[in-house]
């Protein structure tokens, strides 16, 4: 028997400023990459990768929501809500790449720097740094209220550090000729990219694997599941991630004599329910109520 069946992934009312956001960033990343292979700077492609991959998450975002919105099927009993996952594993790859790229070119830079056009490296790096601040006053409204906001404002925020590492750079070399300024800048752009690269992949693993969505503590679950009036234990219990925001859980929940008696099942599913919701914000539950001594015909592989 199920409860309570949620499925939302959402932007919400901050899709808007996510999608000036996406167009900004875009924008940015095609100016930065042009200006990269023009001028000869290392650090301006990294600061574009860099940003792309930030972008591609708030795509992600976007896409993810309106895939949310789907309509299961017989095939597809989740819908498309994993392809935000899919997704995600290839933006961790490519984060990755992208920063073993960026620190393997500046290695072999590093003895013989080439020629930087400094003039239009700092323009470039200029413009980023004033569309990542446009970026930021976009999203200020809407990050303490949406999780995607909030994510998306911190990426624009590193955004802007690497931005900032890009013009200070180009000053650098501009001033004293010091070119493996260029070079130091892509690395530490790169190495930006690395935990970000790391973070979502392990967490991308985690739902593939369907660990345990993050902060919730089973044990607890179970302490609440048997204080439920009614219960008298409950085993073989799962709790997963179908994609960001929407977690799963299962159990089987033993009940007493009375509540098969008097045909109380509804009132302790209720119950299940309405504790899971408030204490834990689980609203996607499914719970197989069974009489006491029924474990043993389950079979072994049962928790």
């Amino acid at each position: 028997m199920s409860a309570g069946h949620g499925h939302g992934t959402a932007t919400g009312q901050h899709r808007r400023r996510l999608v000036a956001v996406l167009v900004l960033t875009l924008g940015v990343v095609g100016i930065e990459v042009v200006g990269g292979l023009l001028s000869g700077s290392l650090a301006l492609l990294a600061d574009a990768g860099h940003m792309l991959t930030d972008a591609t998450g708030v795509a992600i975002a976007l896409v993810a929501s309106t895939l949310a919105g789907r309509p299961a099927t017989n095939a597809r009993t989740y819908g498309l809500q994993r392809a935000e996952i899919l997704a995600a594993l290839a933006n961790g790859l490519l984060l990755g790449g992208l920063a073993v790229w960026v620190v393997v070119e500046a290695v072999g830079r590093w003895a013989d720097p080439p020629e930087v056009a400094t003039g239009l490296m700092i323009a470039v790096a200029a413009i980023g740094a004033a569309a990542n601040l446009a970026s930021l006053l976009v999203l200020r409204g809407g990050q303490r209220e949406s999780l995607n906001v909030r994510g998306a404002y911190l990426e624009v925020l590193g955004d802007l550090v690497g931005s900032a590492a890009v013009l200070v750079a180009g000053v650098v070399v501009a001033t004293t000729g010091y070119a493996r300024a260029d070079v130091i800048a892509s690395v530490a752009i790169g190495l930006l990219i690395v935990p970000r690269a790391w973070s979502l992949l392990r967490e991308v693993v985690d739902v593939l694997l369907e660990a345990t969505p993050r902060g919730l503590d089973l044990d607890e679950v179970r302490e609440h599941i048997r204080a439920v009036p009614g219960v008298v234990d409950m085993h073989d219990l799962h709790a997963w991630t179908i994609t960001s925001g929407v977690a799963a859980l299962s159990a089987h929940v033993v009940v007493d004599e009375a509540c098969i008696d008097r045909r109380r099942p509804g009132e302790v599913l209720d119950a299940l329910e309405a504790c899971l919701g408030e204490h834990f914000a689980m609203e996607h539950c499914t719970f197989q109520l069974e009489p006491v001594g029924h474990r043993p015909h389950e079979g072994a592989h049962h928790d």
